[in-house]
């Protein structure tokens, strides 16, 4: 395809509309058989496309000598398809602004509709942490195994989670569990509660902070998922301190 058809094309014109007016502009005016053979096409398509081209107003055609010529029009009526796209999106727009206020109508504000944000591999779940400590409440309710909380995160990392956490004076109210029973940590802004595992085997993570529940697979694939959203973040933080009460027992 030359270059002179993808700017034709651009224009609105299809394959073979570029090339029938393109050996219509060569051939100054002619037949529709030496213009379809010249465009590489046969002659009843060539005859049809030569129609939809008058039709666009590039294209003119006359009688002589009893047979029917065609020729191209001058390349600035090329203009006019132009034109003719601005009037076709300018009446789409028109027609599209009527029926707005019904697609509104089905709309829920986005404040309503759960933002879902999703996280793969080790390095997502310390993205995810890092909005943990965005949060504006400067608290976080959280349910996790410690266990495999400690196979995903180093000693390090979790070190410097816990003192950036301390730093920004946001509390964490946890709910853990391990298979080696309650593990005594260093005392930090919050508190936690240890429940057994064989009683309640917590394999994922759980954190709830600002209008957000962060939920972690923290064995096999590792990932996790942020859903943003009021109604589900205060639903989930109700049956967060139903356990925690439970838990105190």
């Amino acid at each position: 395809m030359s270059l002179l058809s993808q700017e034709l094309i651009k224009l609105g014109l299809s394959d073979k509309e570029a090339k029938v007016y393109l050996a219509s502009l060569e051939l100054g005016y002619d037949t529709v058989l030496n213009i379809s053979k010249k465009a590489g096409i046969n002659r009843p398509t060539a005859y049809f496309i030569l129609e939809s081209l008058q039709k666009k107003g590039i294209v003119t055609t006359f009688e002589k000598d009893k047979k029917t010529y065609f020729a191209a029009e001058s390349p600035d009526k090329l203009v006019t398809l132009l034109n003719k796209q601005k009037e076709d999106i300018d009446q789409k727009q028109k027609q599209f602004e009527n029926i707005l206020p019904e697609f509104k109508a089905l709309y829920n504000l986005p404040s309503e509709k759960p933002t879902v944000r999703f996280f793969e591999g080790r390095q997502g779940l310390l993205s995810m942490r890092e909005d943990f400590l965005k949060t504006t409440d400067k608290k976080i309710e959280s349910m996790y195994c410690l266990d495999d909380l400690n196979k995903v995160f180093t000693p390090e990392e979790n070190k410097e989670f816990a003192e950036r956490r301390t730093d920004k004076k946001i509390a964490t109210y946890a709910i853990y569990t391990s298979i080696n029973g309650e593990i005594k940590r260093p005392k930090r802004l919050g508190e936690r509660r240890f429940v057994p595992f064989d009683k309640y085997p917590i394999t994922s993570d759980l954190t709830i902070y600002n209008n957000r529940v962060a939920i972690a697979s923290l064995k096999g694939k590792i990932s996790g998922v942020i859903i943003e959203n009021k109604e589900i973040a205060n639903t989930m933080r109700s049956l967060f301190y139903l356990a925690w009460e439970s838990a105190k027992k």
